[in-house]
């Protein structure tokens, strides 16, 4: 059985209505079976964590913050990494156990 590739991303980006989603693959029967990033699964699960879901709270209040006000230098930058960083801790952990 020969398999041939139709990728699905332009510009580098993945499709917009199922960004998970990562290419297309074609049998020979002209079947399509679509293949998904796994990652984007395992994140959307360690979002729901407890760690993930407090620093996604302090996340969401600075930008409320700083949305609330007309001028302001405050940026949320330190909040923004602190939840990338508990998200993407979580998600190393279960990566690695699925690659075992």
């Amino acid at each position: 059985m020969v398999l041939t590739e139709e990728k699905m991303l332009t510009n580098g980006e993945p499709d917009e209505q199922n960004p998970a989603q990562f290419w297309v693959m074609k049998h020979n029967g002209g079947k399509r079976r679509t293949l998904t990033d796994p990652l984007v699964a395992i994140r959307e699960q360690c979002e729901q964590t407890e760690h993930c879901v407090h620093a996604r709270e302090k996340l969401e209040a600075c930008e409320a913050r700083v949305s609330s006000r007309s001028q302001t230098l405050e940026e949320c930058t330190e909040e923004l990494f602190d939840f990338l960083h508990a998200r993407d801790h979580c998600v190393a952990h279960k990566a690695f156990k699925m690659i075992k």
